[in-house]
């Protein structure tokens, strides 16, 4: 008898989930209704390591719905962390604009670092591949510069601090960003960097104790370095701190990571 050899069908790793996917992968989102307010309503970002967070925020500042989180995926590639925030876009209600905050260096809305997500994140067009992909109209920043908006006070010079999976920075000069900044990368002591030590993998090797010795230690070392009067941490592990912190440094809710967002159209 002769046998039909059906040729195999080459798959994409860029094709679109199914239907079917999609809608399960929704079903697992709780639905989330705004609260009426005035003015543009600006969907927040923020994504992290481990978790893409999403929040309704009014133009103040003050959040208008609740806050909707879903794993980051595994392998977190572009095209995964898109299917995943559609997602949570499915299970929001309308909205005019979008801030999104991104673990790693921005530069007009393309991303060329991304150490604790994926390298195909080098050099992507993140910005315009969420405008084509919602229409609506979207701004993207490094994650603790955001985080920075929703914390600084705007009066003398204020740094932010983010501790999870690695450790994000921004530095404030009267309300003002100065652009850029990757103190998590910064060498420190002998040939390794901050977030060698205080980034998850610091956590892990060293344990809470040592870490927290060594948080101490980089709080003084960047006073040192930037002469700061107020110093906000941030970030998942920053209740991780068991030690009794300056008067000038706080520690700020995690949640400042997506008001902060709706800053991002104030210039």
């Amino acid at each position: 008898m002769r046998m039909a050899h059906a040729k195999k069908k080459k798959t994409s790793s860029h094709r679109q989930p199914g239907k079917k996917a999609v809608e399960e992968a929704t079903a697992q989102v709780p639905k989330v209704q705004a609260k009426p307010a005035p003015g543009p309503i600006t969907l927040c970002i923020d994504i992290g390591g481990t978790g893409l967070k999403a929040m309704l925020v009014d133009t103040k500042g003050k959040p208008v719905s609740e806050r909707v989180r879903v794993e980051t995926p595994k392998v977190p590639t572009p095209l995964q962390v898109l299917r995943k925030l559609d997602t949570l876009v499915k299970k929001l209600d309308k909205f005019d604009r979008v801030s999104v905050g991104f673990p790693g260096v921005i530069k007009r809305g393309v991303t060329y670092t991304a150490v604790n997500l994926h390298p195909a994140w080098y050099g992507f067009e993140f910005q315009k591949a969420l405008e084509k992909r919602w229409k609506k109209p979207v701004r993207v920043a490094n994650d603790a510069s955001v985080q920075g908006y929703g914390a600084v006070k705007g009066v003398g010079v204020e740094l932010t601090i983010t501790l999870g999976t690695g450790m994000g920075s921004s530095l404030f000069t009267d309300g003002k960003l100065c652009p850029g900044l990757e103190l998590g990368h910064h060498p420190w002591k002998k040939d390794k960097e901050y977030e060698d030590y205080l980034g998850k993998r610091g956590l892990d090797k060293y344990g809470k104790k040592h870490w927290n010795k060594l948080l101490l230690e980089a709080i003084e070392q960047t006073r040192k370095l930037f002469n700061w009067d107020h110093l906000y941490i941030g970030g998942g592990n920053a209740k991780k701190i068991d030690f009794k912190l300056p008067a000038n440094v706080t520690v700020v809710s995690n949640e400042m990571g997506i008001l902060g967002g709706v800053a991002l159209w104030r210039y």
